[in-house]
C-alpha cells in the first residue's frame, strides 16, 4: 500500500470520534503532516515495477490496495474506499462508476445460471430492469416479494436454488420499511446472501450489525452532494465476501474516475452537516404537507403516521431528506404535474442528495408485480429537500397547492 494513502478502518484508525470529525479527518494526510490538506488526484493507467519479481509479488495481491494497473485503482480510489467502509461499518469497499453499477455488481458476483434471486417489489426501477434483462438472459430467475413481508412469509418463498435476498429499505418511491434483521436471519439459515441498497440510510443504518452481507450505496447522492458526480460503492465486512465481489469487479472491468473519487472525498467533508440539516428540513416540510387538505398521506419513515415507523425507530439513528406525498384522489396527474411545473425553487429531476430541492412526479413510475399494496390511491410526487431556507420552500409549495381547486 503506498505511503501517501491514508489508512482506513481495516487498519485501525476508527478512533471513536464522532461522525463529523471522522469525515473531516479520514482519508487524508494527518493535521501534523506537511503539505496540502486534501488527498491529491492520482491519475494513471500504466503502473511501473522495479523488477519482474516485484511485479509478480504485487499481482499476487491484486485484491488488496496495491497499485497493479489503473483499473485496480490508485491512492485517490483507496482513500475513498476507506472512507466509505468507515461510514458503512464494513472492512472493505469497492468504488464503481455509478450507483446502478453498484447494484448490479453483487448480483453478478453471487448468482449463476439456474439460480434464483428474491427482490422486493419496491426496488429501484433500474435494478428491476437488470433482473428482467441481463439476469433473465443469463438464466437467473427473479421473484418479487412484498417489501413488508415477515420472516414466515419469506421462508415460504425460498427455494433450494435461492442464492440472494436483495433488500432496499425504505423502498424506492413508496418508502416501505423492511425488517432486515428478521429477513437476514431466515436468508442466512437457507444459505443465501443478503444484499441491501442502503443509499437512503447512509450512516444512519449500519447494515453489518443487522445481518446484511453486502451494502450498496449510490455515492452520487449525499456523498457527492453537489449533483456533479456519478459514483457507487459496494461494501462488505468479511474477507470471503470481499474476494467474491472484488474478483467479479476485476473480471467485468469496473472502474471509477479518480477525479470523481476526489470530488466524492471533498463532498464527504461536509456530508454530516448537510445530511443533518436536510433530514431536519425534510421532516419539517413533510409535517407541513401532513396538515394540507390537498394531501391524502405523506410517506416518510420518520413520521409516526408511517406504517412501519416502529422499524425505523428501532433500526435507524436518523435519515435523509427524501420522501413521498400522495395527493387526494380528487386530483388527477395533470393537475399535480401543473403544480410541480409551477414551483420556483424545486427542480424536476431524477436524482437526489444534492444541495438543491427536487420534485419528481412518480405515479406512472411505480411497478408492482407481487402485490398491489404499493399502488397508491392518488397522484404521487417524490420530494427531495435541499439546503435552501425551509420557510422559502414551504412558501413555494403553499403557493402551488393554493392553486388547486378545493
Amino acid at each position: 500500500m503506498p505511503d501517501d494513502v491514508p489508512h482506513g478502518p481495516k487498519h485501525g484508525t476508527n478512533t471513536g470520534h464522532g461522525f463529523a470529525t471522522r469525515m473531516a479527518h479520514g482519508g487524508r494526510p494527518g493535521v501534523r503532516e506537511h503539505g496540502f490538506v486534501n488527498t491529491p488526484v492520482h491519475r494513471g493507467s500504466t503502473v511501473l515495477y522495479p523488477s519482474c519479481e516485484a511485479r509478480g509479488a504485487l499481482n499476487a495481491r491484486s485484491l488488496e490496495q496495491v497499485m497493479t494497473y489503473g483499473t485496480a485503482g490508485g491512492p485517490t480510489h483507496f482513500a475513498l474506499e476507506n472512507m466509505v467502509a468507515e461510514i458503512e461499518g464494513g472492512t472493505r469497499a469497492l468504488i464503481t462508476g455509478t450507483g446502478l453499477a453498484a447494484c448490479t455488481l453483487p448480483l453478478m458476483a453471487y448468482l449463476s445460471a439456474g439460480e434464483h434471486c428474491l427482490i422486493p417489489d419496491s426496488v429501484y426501477g433500474p435494478t428491476r430492469r437488470v433482473a428482467e434483462g441481463m439476469l433473465k438472459r443469463f438464466g437467473i430467475e427473479t421473484s418479487y416479494y412484498d417489501p413488508t413481508i415477515d420472516a414466515a412469509g419469506l421462508q415460504a418463498l425460498l427455494r433450494p436454488n435461492t442464492k440472494v435476498l436483495y433488500t432496499e429499505s425504505p423502498g424506492s418511491h413508496t418508502f416501505e420499511m423492511q425488517d432486515i434483521p428478521a429477513l437476514a436471519e431466515v436468508a442466512h439459515a437457507h444459505g443465501a446472501k443478503v444484499l441491501m441498497d442502503n443509499t437512503w440510510g447512509i450512516h444512519h443504518f449500519q447494515p453489518f450489525t443487522k445481518g446484511v452481507d453486502v451494502s450498496i450505496q449510490a455515492l452520487t447522492k449525499y456523498v457527492g452532494g453537489h449533483s456533479d458526480v456519478l459514483l457507487g460503492s459496494v461494501t462488505v465486512a468479511s474477507e470471503e465476501d470481499w474476494v467474491r465481489v472484488a474478483s467479479a469487479a476485476r473480471e467485468i472491468g469496473h472502474y471509477a474516475s479518480p477525479d470523481d473519487c476526489w470530488l466524492a472525498l471533498r463532498g464527504l467533508r461536509s456530508m454530516p452537516m448537510r445530511l443533518k440539516h436536510q433530514y431536519e428540513a425534510g421532516l419539517a416540510v413533510a409535517r407541513w404537507f401532513e396538515g394540507r387538505p390537498e394531501v391524502l398521506r405523506v410517506i416518510h419513515p420518520a413520521l409516526p403516521s408511517h406504517p412501519q415507523h416502529a422499524l425505523f425507530k428501532r433500526d435507524f439513528t436518523g435519515g435523509c431528506s427524501l420522501f413521498g406525498v400522495v395527493f387526494q384522489p380528487r386530483y388527477d396527474v395533470k393537475q399535480i404535474n401543473a403544480v410541480v411545473d409551477g414551483l420556483k425553487l424545486f427542480g424536476i429531476g431524477a436524482s437526489w442528495g444534492g444541495y438543491e430541492s427536487l420534485a419528481l412526479p412518480t405515479t406512472q413510475y411505480i411497478t408492482r408485480t407481487a402485490t398491489d399494496a404499493g399502488v397508491l390511491q392518488g397522484p404521487t410526487v417524490r420530494f427531495h429537500i435541499g439546503l435552501e431556507e425551509t420557510a422559502d420552500l414551504i412558501a413555494d409549495l403553499e403557493a402551488g397547492l393554493d392553486g388547486l381547486p378545493r
